[in-house]
């Protein structure tokens, strides 16, 4: 049996990547110490071949049985979170990424590091191909997040180059899906948690900033195919479809049937101005792209919350997705 170690894996992405990986056959042992993780994402996974283990992954990793795969999620990702945790998020960039590729290396298992789009920063090429080397503010409070993960990548690549590990890089663009916690501070489990509550929507600056967002499962069957390919080199997975952080708001408030209105805030510092990725690197090497549009996912997305916080059905709900 192919045993995968997820770090980070009770988080939103973590858990679905377990939840594909057991679909699969694998073996997986979650490695997470649940600051941004929690148990419910992973509480439907408890039986069969999953293990939990409470493991902060920048003190030490230990496994002592055979590994195919790991795949290195652990960190913050929402701005709420690294702003919170400025600390640990360098250092789970830093000491995990050494201790995860360590264990690489002594397992000789593949590597899979999730690394991010905002290794570009607030970019000056558009959409941002693999080549681009990124215009980060390395001081700034978004500073620790971004370099943490350009750090964690330089190490994967000096780790592959010099001590021979099978390493592979994604750098992964805004995902959405079920299990995103509703004030992590991310604009699209803010939107929902705000339309379904019949709250003002909060668009920072004006709105005119574009992201692009890709659904959970699709981002999750992309690392899937990067872990399984030779593929050494950095890969944006990501939908290349953008739109403006408004039109998200709007498309929120129409999958919801919301009434809410939408008010607007000052735009955080360093906040990235345009994000989409090139993905034909992807395309081409893994014969990956996004498969679900973003009014469906959205419309699944509202469906799981929903039913997790018991909401009757509002009159956008019965919407068909396109």
């Amino acid at each position: 049996m192919t045993t995968s170690v997820v770090t980070g894996g009770a988080g939103f992405l973590g858990s679905h990547l377990c939840e594909y990986l057991l679909a699969k056959g694998h073996r997986v042992i979650c490695l997470d110490n649940l600051d941004t993780g929690t148990l419910e994402n992973i509480e439907h996974l408890r039986d069969g071949g999953f293990e939990l283990r409470a493991v902060d992954v920048s003190e030490r990793i230990d496994i002592g049985e055979p590994v195919d795969y790991i795949y290195h999620l652990a960190s913050p990702a929402s701005p709420i979170d690294y702003l919170r945790l400025p600390l640990h998020t360098l250092k789970v960039g830093s000491y995990g990424t050494h201790n995860a590729l360590g264990l690489a290396k002594f397992k000789r298992a593949r590597l899979l590091l999730a690394s991010t789009s905002e290794v570009y920063g607030d970019p000056l090429e558009h959409p941002q191909k693999e080549s681009y080397w990124g215009n980060v503010n390395p001081i700034g409070p978004r500073g620790v997040y971004d370099e943490s993960k350009r750090y964690a990548e330089a190490l994967t690549m000096a780790y592959h180059r010099q001590q021979g590990v099978d390493t592979c890089i994604a750098r992964i663009f805004n995902t959405y899906g079920p299990r995103m916690r509703p004030y992590d501070g991310r604009a699209v489990p803010t939107f929902i948690r705000q339309a379904l509550g019949d709250e003002p929507l909060t668009v920072f600056g004006d709105g005119s900033q574009t992201r692009s967002f890709c659904y959970v499962d699709d981002l999750v069957e992309g690392l899937f195919r990067l872990a399984g390919s030779g593929v050494h080199d950095p890969v944006n997975l990501g939908n290349p479809r953008e739109l403006t952080v408004l039109e998200l708001a709007d498309l929120v408030l129409e999958v919801t049937g919301s009434a809410a209105e939408v008010v607007f805030q000052a735009l955080p510092t360093d906040d990235p101005r345009i994000r989409c990725p090139d993905i034909t690197r992807a395309t081409e090497l893994l014969d990956w792209e996004p498969q679900v549009t973003l009014r469906e996912g959205l419309a699944r997305t509202v469906d799981a919350e929903r039913v997790r916080t018991r909401r009757p059905e509002g009159p956008g709900a019965a919407a068909e997705p396109v």
